[in-house]
């Protein structure tokens, strides 16, 4: 059975989602927002439920991840530059948290810092650990 949602991405803010949501809704693909309400109603929960969830139909996902891409900021280290992943070079890494661990499920924020690289995935400590 084919799912009808693909989760494009999880949002620490609420505010952090809407510019992309409304590039995605420009471009005919509609848009759902999964915790939006509760991070609205409560924004100091949102590293505990793993913030909003930027949510298209399955159908758009190829369109979507194209768009996204785009548009997506990357991570910056603490001297505002992009962080370049040990393994392959690109500059196109996220933060990432892998919450294992009792600890980290119910204090994640903390886990320390890590980066994932969105072109070959190889996860790293933060570069000032």
């Amino acid at each position: 059975m084919e799912q009808k949602f693909y989760t494009l991405g999880a949002f620490e803010y609420v505010a952090d989602v809407q510019i992309i949501k409304g590039k995605l809704e420009s471009e005919g693909i509609e848009v759902f927002l999964k915790d939006e309400n509760t991070l609205n109603t409560d924004p100091l929960i949102s590293s505990a439920i793993g913030g909003v969830k930027l949510r298209v139909y399955s159908k758009d996902k190829e369109r979507a991840i194209l768009i996204y891409d785009e548009i997506r900021n990357y991570a910056l280290d603490s001297k505002n530059m992009p962080v370049v992943c040990p393994n392959c070079k690109a500059q196109k890494s996220e933060v990432y948290y892998s919450r294992k661990g009792l600890l980290n499920k119910l204090f994640p924020f903390f886990e320390p810092k890590k980066y994932k690289c969105t072109v070959c995935n190889i996860i790293t400590k933060a570069p000032n650990q």
